[in-house]
């Protein structure tokens, strides 16, 4: 195992020697076994040896070795070439690592913070830290990740080269065949070869009998290869649909357990079906006819009961979707695949009577917080690929009977299930995963990129952007399918997403350009919109999400405004910024009557989790800033800033003693939010002013100017603006 030390401190002059000499050594053996410039080679001696007039024990013999012999040049040059791919690819990765991990040490010391051996990461001495600022937690957690991501691929790296090698090596009496073309293609090989080996295992029977070392093992291999389509493809392939689904049944749900297995072996299990889930994922976008087969299998499968497992002395075994979907839950799974499991997996359910006795998805299920049927499952595989959740919920062939079957709530829906059960007193924990795992996939579709990413967001399509209209005006015709129900977080984060859109569609005729498509929310009944936004927002976290978009948003959209003054050249500059800032303080607004609602009218909801909505979706602050960078070049250099200050006001604005609050009335807790949201525009005008060269004096009267219209909104006047700011 590296070290960083190791890492950093590596010389490879003498594996760059290597790849010379390599070179030199694959291009004069290349020349004995074909020629050069017309001069003796392996190749002519075979020629020879063939047509020659051999006599006797020679004609058998001697022909044989001197044929086998010229063709034991084809092997060497063959192997010759493939050390060399093997060592080139070694260095340049090797390089790239520890060129990596200097960029993580330098900006890790900028933070005061030191690498340790392994990876960790640590704050540096009290003296340090004391003139140049302590490290955060987010800090520290940020640059380890960072450490130790960047050991575990020189480790990997390090490993495929040696087994390379070696195996390159192996031979005792004549020179490898196979032809390794470079690192990549070495670790199909050994995925391939691995593949095999533990696809033997498995078929010896009995895999719940396996050690936990042994298990530890079988998830080591999976992890270093589930992003390998060469060991998934042949993985899949060689246990076969039915086998897949066997192999997870019998060692997830031991025989005669009754689904208990101890603490250590469950969390070895959910790293196993963590694991297992992306290998799978992998295995379907796969392009061959063994994976077609097995795709076409598995889906075939679902409808039927697995076989007894052996030991378990009967009891209604399950179906195959009630496996298969546990394995279904990480990954991004083929989007065309995804379809046709989706069509049949509704189609059988449909079929069953409603709650019909089956053991539990659950009883498979090793990772935290998974859902226990097999549709939640199926819907957590959408919610990792955008494009298929799009497809099946909105823009497919099939996507209405899905989106009534899913979404809806008419007769026939899972939702009319759901409600017919609750007065009996069950369901309600299956509801709230259900709608769980259904807002993820709500979340991808809309959002176009998968729930749990983080990484640079997409400009929206025209069919994602139709797809929140529908949601907007679905939800807010009927606020009460949101009411205490687990889909508002994922509501609050398709809003906090579009917030671009919600603000453009409540600022009347004033454009407010969107990323990408826009959703159009302004072509909808204002009251819906409101209702929607009402709904979303007494859910603490959906709450923290769209307000920290929000102030985000309208501190953009007020740079903007500073940033192209002649927009409205008939209009003055602080005139249009009270017109740019008033759709974010509508919203606002509505999120104090939501909050407000939920803690002194509907008491669902604690005032303090609303604190604590705000602090943990602070990542919308940054993110919602970025969709709109490409508008005002300004703004782009100074996303973090900006939105540092984004979150810092909203902190420190909408976060409110909680215990204070429970001694106030209804009415004087909501004026001092609106107040906040005030007071909060007036942070976003002023810095923003101050920015692009406004004066104290100049930027105090324009932002002013801006709080005073927001509270004129909410009908308040609020304390001085001179004690603002």
């Amino acid at each position: 195992m590296l070290t960083v030390q190791d890492l950093l401190g590596l010389r490879l002059g003498k594996l760059a020697s290597a790849v010379d000499d390599w070179e030199a050594m694959a291009r004069r053996l290349g020349e004995l076994a074909t020629g050069g410039g017309g001069d003796d080679s392996a190749a002519l001696l075979k020629r020879k040896a063939e047509v020659a007039d051999w006599k006797g024990v020679n004609a058998t013999v001697g022909k044989a070795f001197v044929v086998k012999t010229a063709s034991e040049f084809d092997d060497a040059v063959t192997s010759a070439r493939s050390v060399l791919a093997v060592l080139q690819g070694a260095l340049k990765a090797l390089a790239r690592h520890k060129d990596e991990m200097e960029r993580v040490e330098a900006g890790a010391a900028k933070r005061n913070i030191r690498i340790t051996p392994a990876g960790g990461a640590e704050a540096r001495s009290p003296r340090d830290a004391a003139e140049d600022g302590v490290p955060t937690q987010a800090d520290l957690i940020a640059v380890m990740l960072d450490a130790t991501r960047v050991l575990r691929e020189a480790d990997e790296t390090d490993r495929i080269a040696e087994r390379a090698l070696r195996a390159l090596a192996r031979g005792k009496h004549d020179f490898s065949d196979v032809r390794v073309n470079s690192l990549d293609h070495a670790k199909d090989i050994q995925g391939r070869a691995d593949a095999d080996r533990w696809a033997k295992e498995i078929a010896k029977g009995d895999v719940a009998g396996w050690s936990d070392a042994k298990l530890k093992r079988f998830d080591d291999d999976l992890d270093r290869y589930r992003d390998t389509p060469a060991f998934a493809e042949r993985f899949a392939t060689e246990l076969g649909a039915e086998g897949t689904l066997r192999f997870w049944r019998d060692l997830a749900h031991p025989a005669g357990t009754l689904g208990a297995v101890d603490r250590e072996r469950a969390e070895i299990l959910g790293g196993v079906q963590e694991n297992l889930s992306l290998t799978l994922a992998a295995a379907t976008r796969v392009d061959s006819p063994a994976m077609d087969a097995w795709k076409k299998d598995i889906i075939e499968a679902g409808g039927q009961r697995l076989p007894a497992a052996p030991g378990t002395g009967g009891g209604t075994p399950p179906y195959g979707f009630d496996v298969m979907s546990t394995l279904m839950q990480k990954g991004k799974f083929d989007t065309k695949f995804l379809q046709g499991y989706g069509d049949a997996l509704l189609e059988h359910e449909k079929g069953l009577p409603p709650f019909e006795p089956r053991p539990s998805g659950a009883l498979f299920n090793h990772l935290p917080d998974a859902p226990g049927d097999a549709v939640s499952g199926f819907l957590e595989s959408l919610g990792h690929n955008p494009e298929a959740s799009l497809q099946f919920l909105h823009s497919g062939p099939d996507a209405k009977s899905h989106w009534d079957y899913l979404v809806g709530h008419g007769e026939g829906s899972r939702n009319s299930l759901y409600d017919a059960a609750k007065p009996l007193g069950i369901g309600g924990g299956a509801r709230d995963q259900y709608e769980t795992s259904l807002g993820h996939a709500l979340e991808s579709a809309a959002n176009q990129t998968p729930y749990d990413a983080d990484g640079p967001r997409k400009p929206h399509s025209a069919a994602s952007a139709s797809f929140v209209n529908r949601l907007v005006d679905y939800y807010g015709s009927n606020p009460e399918h949101l009411e205490d129900s687990k889909l508002r977080g994922s509501m609050g984060n398709i809003t906090a997403e579009y917030m671009r859109d919600f603000q453009d569609g409540m600022n009347g005729d004033q454009e407010i350009k969107t990323h990408g498509s826009n959703a159009n929310i302004g072509g909808l009944d204002i009251s819906t919109v409101r209702n929607f936004l009402g709904v979303v927002g007494t859910d603490p976290g959906a709450y923290g999400a769209v307000l920290n978009a929000q102030q985000s948003t309208t501190t953009q959209i007020v740079h903007e405004t500073f940033q192209n003054p002649d927009g409205l050249p008939d209009v003055k500059v602080d005139e249009d910024v009270k017109n740019k800032v008033a759709p974010g303080a509508a919203i606002a607004g509505i999120m104090a009557e939501a909050r407000t609602q939920a803690v002194y009218d509907d008491r669902i909801e604690d005032d303090e989790k609303f604190n604590s909505g705000i602090d943990t979706a602070g990542k919308w602050a940054e993110r919602a800033l970025k969709f709109g960078v490409s508008f005002v070049p300004y703004v782009n250099e100074a996303v973090g800033w900006i939105a540092e200050d984004a979150r810092e006001s909203v902190v420190d604005k909408y976060s409110r003693d909680s215990g204070e609050s429970a001694t106030q009335d209804r009415q004087r807790f909501l004026d001092g939010q609106r107040v906040s949201t005030a007071d909060a525009t007036y942070d976003a005008v002023y810095d923003a002013a101050r920015q692009h060269g406004q004066t104290h004096d100049e930027a105090v009267v324009t932002a002013a100017s801006a709080r005073r219209s927001t509270l004129v909104q909410y009908a308040i006047s609020g304390p001085k603006e001179s004690g603002v700011g």
